[in-house]
């Protein structure tokens, strides 16, 4: 709905202080001043908290708690939802036995290796002073020997690498078991879904027993302390707004005015609607909550300024909800004439669209705001 909204609010004091006025019983006579209006457009939003998030499931299983319904508060880091985790209980103990047969080999695997350097050829005690055993490993290969083939040394030396690897496999056996329980934990964190920061849960999705897949929403939590405006402005009035900037804004919740200071413009444009989303920071202690509808005034630098007549707020009189002003004519008789009203104007201003032209003079008070149509 496009509106026309004064553009200079202080103006319209100092041209009312001018006009002319004159008591008769408990009316006022005023003179309608004109002042420049430039265009602004009403646009519909949504109020919305300034943080919300949807937690979702990140391991399958059933539901076991909740720990609250919609508008219990909690703070950050407490449990809002637990998922049921006896399966990956019992994969943390069979990863601990993996991880306990790892450590089993490579002790053993150790030993071995330690074997090979201080007793390589089975451990007699003879070996050093060339007993039996030392014979037989002399005598073992008579034919290597003589063609020149053999090589006790290289033999050594194989032993000794195999008995290494076979450490290095077992230490690698340990490291994996260890990354199985580390990726277990952390599903077993995932089983809890924690509050991300101070707030409330504004929707609950599932209940005790649900079973659920990873990427299923669980609870959508918010926090509700600070609320905004939620806005989609047409890319025409872009021009127009910049963060930081203050605007009028009005709550549905009693009809509230007030003002919303510009905290967020999203970079891009909608594709299909070429809108911009903006968001707006509302007061604290505004009334009214998340979800609400709320309306803000958007001015459109581009389009023309005109003069239009201003009148005090208790120069209306409403007759349903059709509103007019009593106006004097030369006889200085009243006649209530239908004007259509535009924005407000400061505390007590507001803008007349038609029905009514800059100069006239119009009845303030209750005598004239309590007659019939004439």
């Amino acid at each position: 709905m496009l509106i026309r909204k004064l553009s200079v609010f202080g103006l319209l004091c100092l041209v009312l202080n001018f006009a002319i006025a004159a008591e008769t019983g408990k009316d006022t006579v005023i003179t309608v001043p004109s002042v420049p209006v430039g265009a602004a457009v009403t646009l519909g939003g949504t109020v919305v908290p300034f943080k919300e998030a949807t937690l979702s499931a990140q391991v399958p299983g059933r539901i076991e708690s909740i720990s609250g319904e919609e508008g219990d508060s909690f703070e950050s880091g407490a449990v809002l939802v637990t998922i049921s985790s006896d399966d990956l209980l019992a994969r943390r103990r069979a990863a601990f036995a993996n991880l306990a047969n790892a450590e089993a080999a490579l002790r053993n695997a150790g030993m071995q290796y330690s074997r090979q350097w201080v007793s390589p050829y089975g451990g007699q005690s003879n070996d050093m002073m060339g007993g039996f055993g030392s014979m037989m490993r002399q005598f073992s290969n008579p034919m290597s020997n003589m063609t020149g083939s053999g090589s006790p040394g290289f033999e050594r030396h194989a032993e000794l690498y195999s008995s290494s690897t076979r450490v290095d496999q077992a230490r690698s056996q340990i490291v994996a078991a260890r990354s199985q329980i580390d990726e277990i934990d952390s599903k077993l964190r995932d089983t809890k879904s924690i509050a991300p920061f101070n707030g409330v849960i504004t929707a609950k999705i599932v209940e005790i027993g649900d079973p659920v897949q990873p990427g299923m929403p669980l609870v959508m939590f918010a926090d509700t302390s600070q609320l905004q405006i939620k806005v989609e402005v047409p890319a025409r009035l872009m021009p127009g707004v910049k963060k930081g900037m203050v605007v009028p804004a009005r709550l549905d919740v009693g009809d509230v005015n007030l003002q919303a200071r510009v905290a967020q413009i999203f970079p891009m444009a909608d594709p299909d609607r070429h809108t911009v989303t903006v968001k707006l920071d509302l007061p604290p202690g505004a009334p009214g909550g998340a979800g609400m509808y709320a309306e803000v005034i958007i001015n459109d630098i581009n389009a023309r300024v005109r003069d239009l007549p201003v009148v005090p707020r208790d120069a209306l009189v409403w007759r349903g909800s059709l509103p007019g002003v009593y106006v004097l004519d030369d006889e200085n008789k009243r006649q209530l004439r239908l004007v259509r009203t535009g924005d407000n104007v400061g505390a007590d201003g507001i803008a007349i669209l038609s029905g009514l032209r800059p100069g006239e003079r119009i009845v303030i008070g209750t005598t004239g705001a309590s007659r019939e149509w004439q």
